[in-house]
């Protein structure tokens, strides 16, 4: 209740220029990611061995594989980012703030909260190796729970590059557009056409980069009327389907189902197609959504859920985790269904509302961490500090997110990548001393 009438007085409080619909879809796009995770992701008991079997659903129910095209919205996610940045890069300008001091702003309301997270499941892959749990199953756990952070190694990437790229969008317009969708194109050739897989990574750049972009267009409100940006969607719905059924792209948006390619580890040029689509549908509908919005209370849930945006994304998966360990405790309870039966699907709704009720109070308790601005008498560090500082903090949560943490205190696979997360974020100057503010 407290929280609530906080945010029911910063929402009334709100400048009348401030677009709330950016605010909408940072909320929208991270509620449906979790959301989506939570519906796909699961255990099941084996009747025949009676083990207990994680579950994706993409692999054993294959027609989930179209569902990744609705809830896969990370471009929304970039899009909003490229809103948000401009915004902050107008604003640092106007009043005569450096790269090095909005970066480190920027950086530290964007890491701090990760870093809590990679440290307790450190702490707790520890613990389960010293109780005899294999490095395997370790792996597996902490992978899974630190999935989330794979988003913030490339987004912390874009927010490094934000100020040169904001400054092409300034000179080029659309063209600069244009080149990181062609680079996309272009190494989408090489991977599939010449089989060049290592140039395939740089497309965590290319595409992303390119939905940063179109967060730049409209702020600059270039993004067409309603009729123009429905067309826009509509051929860039035809383009992804034909690329699907035509080309060499598989269906899933999503994930990594099955032994081929995938569309999103490496991101491929479906996923920006993906994103136009997105960006013109859910812009032909800013206007309505503005008004919309105006409506105190409904505004007010919006500010609420973006005050703690980042730690619900954080922690939802470790919030799941903790529910499936419960079951498997309790002898499996929930888990006997056949997946992809109609009583499994009925029971997924279940499965979400339980985190939700698990979640929302370690959301409260943790999200001051990330509402916390970096203490007033601490100078920014040098931005040849920030710069690999941040890139080794991008390295080590891309091992967490791919490899896991084993728990080995002497393993590489543990204390080198907390070293990795927790010494970078230290050289980019962010630690957990309390703010003044």
């Amino acid at each position: 209740m407290r929280m609530w009438l906080q945010a029911r007085e910063m929402a009334a409080n709100t400048p009348a220029e401030r677009n709330r619909y950016v605010d909408f879809l940072r909320a929208f796009s991270i509620l449906f990611v979790i959301s989506g995770h939570w519906l796909i992701t699961g255990a099941y008991i084996d009747p025949q061995t009676g083990s207990y079997v994680p579950l994706l659903a993409l692999e054993v129910v294959p027609w989930t594989e179209w569902l990744t095209w609705i809830f896969q919205v990370m471009p929304v996610f970039f899009m909003v980012g490229g809103y948000a940045n401009a915004v902050s890069l107008e604003s640092a300008a106007a009043k005569g703030i450096g790269y090095g001091a909005w970066l480190a702003t920027r950086l530290y309301r964007l890491l701090r909260p990760m870093l809590l997270l990679v440290l307790v499941w450190a702490v707790i892959a520890l613990l389960l190796f010293a109780g005899g749990i294999s490095t395997e199953s370790i792996q597996f756990i902490t992978r899974t729970a630190l999935l989330p952070t794979w988003f913030l190694a490339i987004y912390t990437m874009i927010v490094i590059l934000a100020p040169p790229s904001h400054a092409a969008w300034r000179r080029w317009g659309c063209w600069s557009l244009a080149a990181y969708l062609a680079l996309a194109a272009a190494t989408d050739i090489a991977f599939f056409g010449f089989d060049w897989q290592l140039p395939g990574w740089s497309n965590y750049f290319w595409i992303w980069l390119a939905m940063h972009h179109l967060g730049f267009a409209w702020r600059d409100d270039r993004q067409g009327s309603p009729a123009v940006l429905l067309a826009v969607a509509a051929a860039a719905l035809i383009a992804l389907a034909l690329a699907v059924v035509w080309g060499p792209y598989p269906i899933a948006m999503a994930g990594s189902p099955g032994e081929g390619p995938s569309n999103s580890l490496p991101p491929k040029l479906t996923l920006a197609a993906l994103g136009f689509v997105q960006f013109g549908v859910l812009l032909a509908l800013e206007k309505p959504m503005r008004l919309l919005l105006k409506n105190l209370r409904f505004w007010t849930a919006t500010v609420l859920i973006n005050s703690m945006i980042m730690t619900l994304y954080l922690w939802h998966m470790s919030v799941l985790l903790l529910l499936l360990g419960a079951s498997w405790l309790t002898g499996g309870l929930g888990l006997g269904m056949d997946p992809g039966s109609a009583g499994w699907w009925w029971a997924r709704i279940l499965w979400v509302a339980i985190p939700v009720v698990l979640l929302l109070p370690a959301a409260i308790g943790l999200s001051p961490l990330e509402r916390m601005s970096r203490p007033a008498d601490a100078p920014a560090p040098s931005l040849w500090r920030q710069l690999p500082g941040a890139a080794l903090v991008g390295l080590g949560i891309s091992f967490t997110a791919l490899f896991g943490i084993d728990g080995n205190p002497l393993s590489p696979a543990n204390t080198g990548i907390v070293a990795l997360v927790l010494g970078g974020g230290w050289i980019c100057g962010i630690g957990f001393r309390p703010s003044r503010t």
